[in-house]
């Protein structure tokens, strides 16, 4: 498949006589595709019923006619002003029981069916009008769910559908009150309209009834994407896709995407790097200009895996952006060299975010692909140049790798709502064990937690995954593969309490979690073998095989077969070279690569992306700061 650039466009920001100078530079530019109208319902509705197609008309025909593709983008992530003089109720509200108000974006309510019942209206109309045009070639749904923490809403719409949900969900309240321990406290519930949203409690709610809202909640976004989704496929056979964000583990990405074609993220490297990942300030300092070297290629190979091999980058920062704490410009390469490794990890397109930086409102301060007078910003050189070497360079395939990774959203739900350490985090622990992968140079999948077959892995790493489904527990079981899991895997039930027996439960392992400590981050559990455990620690016990010890004698690493359980959550260095060992004995080649240096081979060649601020050297090649060398395999 030909990989393609594109970019965002807004044709509502600017004079139509500048569109077809615009749309034409694009294409000089090596610009494939254009994203437009995800924001422009109030321009496209300014009344209830009162609609102004033309300039959406007139830009769908300047772009097409410049020989772009178009994605055309649903926009009902910006519902207008009228529409909350309609729907008063449909603002969302905070945990602290406060409307979330007009002013901003997606301010709607998932919950809120009558609102809902308008996304599809609009996404009808949109898919009417547009669906059989040539040069609309695939659709984008809504934008960034879960942007400004907007899953999560307490409202009287979510209250009466949660109501309802438990009710399917349940069929009586003496199920879910056996199901939730309802027992403890007092807790039992007569009917379901008792039930009311887990916040504003006295001290903390039920760990069951805050994980079922967190489910609920969920599902709201997967129905709302649905909706639409449906609607569309009426009139299109174009590609339907969402464009998800970085670590954003609120809903279950693995369900909304099922319903779409392709997964797409937004990908900005310096504003993660502050805002969103942990890490030490030398780190943070090392990487300013950059972003962490890990970060993005988790979420292509996570996304590429909720799109079931099909991804998109459909936003890729330019230049400073305007919403980090602080937002410096990338380093002279960046932008060329993320495009790259989004390639490399089977990207099919990526669109750069956004054409001509906005001289108006919120995101006046993020760099586009020109200023915002039109003149060439850095980045545009460097998206030239992308498009220069992709017509040179033949398509690269996505090669198989040796080692998977599952990830699971129900069980950040679950730690999210008990991490009974103040620094626990799924994503985290996950992307702890990704980057040490990853600095080991091996080719990593990401697998769902409904994976059944895991045959064509050498080594499976599953931590923190609360509740092992049957099919991935059958398959760790029964398969050949060498199996990594831990820690906190398979430790509660589906309900969020303690099985028993005491997990984990997987046939053939003799292994029982007896204890559990979180560790503050003044303390560690130092290892025989070298190294130590931080955060967390599992006091195991059974007649499994002790692989590994702490300096006080206790199990650090038990197992069978081809099983191993991983009794806590290794430092960095620790983690390097625990999955160095388990590499060598699933027979997986690893590398010792320099600090910010990281490869990616796919079917033909092997690219090397050089995220340090330096210049370094591999096979005897030296390749610059934010530099990017690939040969063939």
């Amino acid at each position: 498949m030909d990989r393609t650039l594109g970019v965002c466009y807004y044709p509502e920001h600017w004079p139509m006589d500048i569109w077809a100078d615009d749309a034409a530079q694009m294409v000089k530019a090596g610009l494939t595709w254009v994203r437009i109208g995800e924001f422009a319902w109030q321009r496209i509705e300014p009344a209830p019923g009162v609609f102004d197609w033309g300039w959406l008309d007139r830009a769908v025909e300047v772009l097409s006619q410049a020989g772009l593709k178009i994605v055309m983008g649903t926009p009902t992530a910006t519902p207008p002003r009228w529409m909350i003089d309609k729907y008063p109720d449909m603002l969302p509200v905070d945990d602290q029981g406060r409307i979330r108000k007009f002013g901003s974006r997606r301010h709607y309510d998932f919950s809120h069916l009558g609102y809902r019942g308008e996304a599809v209206r609009i996404a009808r109309l949109m898919g009417e009008r547009y669906g059989a045009h040539p040069a609309i070639q695939a659709w984008q749904i809504d934008n960034e769910y879960d942007c400004h923490d907007t899953t999560l809403s307490y409202s009287d719409a979510a209250r009466v559908g949660f109501q309802d949900w438990l009710a399917q969900r349940y069929q009586s309240t003496d199920v879910l009150n056996r199901a939730w321990g309802n027992v403890f406290w007092s807790m039992d519930y007569d009917s379901f309209d008792q039930i009311d949203l887990p916040n504003l409690t006295v001290t903390e709610p039920n760990p069951a009834h805050v994980l079922a809202f967190r489910r609920y909640s969920s599902d709201q976004v997967v129905a709302f994407n649905r909706a639409q989704v449906d609607v569309l496929r009426e009139f299109t056979k174009a590609p339907l896709i969402h464009n998800y964000m970085g670590r954003i583990t609120t809903f279950d990405h693995w369900a909304v995407g099922a319903d779409l074609d392709i997964a797409s993220w937004d990908s900005y490297p310096i504003g993660f790097l502050s805002d969103r990942l942990e890490g030490t300030p030398q780190e943070k300092q090392r990487f300013l200009r950059q972003g962490h070297p890990d970060n993005q290629a988790f979420h292509h190979d996570l996304y590429r895996a909720v799109g079931r091999g099909r991804m998109w980058v459909m936003e890729q920062q330019p230049g400073p952006v305007n919403w980090a704490p602080y937002n410096p410009a990338p380093l002279p390469g960046m932008a060329r060299l993320w495009a790259w490794e989004a390639f490399a990890h089977g990207a099919e397109t990526v669109c750069y975010f956004r054409w001509r930086q906005a001289a108006i409102a919120q995101e006046q301060m993020h760099a586009g692909l020109l200023r915002p007078d039109s003149a060439p910003a850095p980045a545009l050189a460097e998206c030239k140049q992308v498009a220069r070497e992709l017509r040179s360079l033949p398509a690269v395939g996505c090669a198989q790798a040796p080692v998977a990774l599952v990830f699971d959203y129900d069980s950040a739900f679950a730690w999210d709502t008990q991490p009974q350490g103040a620094d626990f985090d799924m994503f985290r622990l996950a992307f702890a064990a990704y980057r040490a992968l990853r600095k080991l140079g091996v080719n990593i999948d990401i697998l769902s937690p409904d994976a059944s077959d895991l045959s064509q892995y050498k080594l499976v790493l599953a931590p923190g995954i609360m509740h092992l489904r049957n099919p991935l527990r059958a398959a760790i079981a029964g398969s050949d593969t060498l199996a990594l899991i831990g820690p906190r895997t398979d430790t509660k039930t589906v309900e969020l309490s303690i099985p028993t027996p005491m997990g984990p439960n997987i046939d053939g392992l003799d292994v029982t979690i007896a204890l559990t400590e979180s560790l503050p981050p003044t303390d560690a559990i130092t290892l025989a073998q070298g190294g130590c455990f931080k955060h967390w620690f599992e006091h195991l016990e059974g007649t499994a095989q002790v692989f590994e010890t702490t300096t006080s004698g206790q199990p650090a690493i038990m197992g069978a077969k081809n099983i191993r359980v991983l009794a806590g959550w290794p430092d960095d260095t620790t983690y390097v070279r625990i999955l160095k060992d388990h590499c060598a004995e699933a027979g997986i080649t690893t590398h010792d690569l320099p600090e910010g240096l990281r490869i990616r081979d796919t079917d033909t060649h092997r690219f090397v992306f050089n995220y340090a601020p330096e210049a370094q050297v591999w096979n005897g090649t030296t390749i610059p700061a934010a530099g990017v060398h690939w040969e063939a395999l």
